[in-house]
């Protein structure tokens, strides 16, 4: 099968070897995504608005594969702060409320950067 990788130009990729997403056949796998944290719309301590900023750029990177969130399967969803549950809620339900992936909430010690406060995996399936 045909293996595509979508790059975003983020400093990352090249540096860690690694891409936003791959597309296998009709399987599509994102790489954990954090938010663009830039102090006026998103903020360091704001996890609403940080997962609702991941949830737009990867619709973004999907409707670039010709495919939507429709398609989402499944998200896994990492904290530093399990006390955000309801924020990170409310983002990831304006998004999935009727399309109902399976997922997972998990808090972790650290992500890559002390700003980030939650980081997205997302699994997609083109029917």
């Amino acid at each position: 099968m045909k293996r595509e990788n979508i790059l975003t130009g983020s400093p990352w990729e090249d540096k860690m070897g690694y891409c936003r997403a791959v597309r296998i056949g009709n399987i599509i796998e994102v790489s954990g995504t954090v938010a663009i944290v830039d102090g006026e719309k998103v903020k360091a301590d704001d996890a609403y608005a940080q997962t609702y900023n991941i949830l737009e750029r990867v619709e973004k990177v999907l409707e670039d594969l010709n495919v939507g969130m429709k398609n989402v399967i499944r998200t896994r969803i990492f904290t530093t702060d399990i006390t955000t549950f309801e924020d990170v809620a409310k983002a990831h339900s304006a998004f999935f409320k009727e399309i109902k992936p399976t997922t997972g909430f998990y808090e972790i010690s650290k992500l890559v950067a002390p700003e980030y406060l939650v980081e997205i995996e997302f699994t997609a399936v083109i029917q």
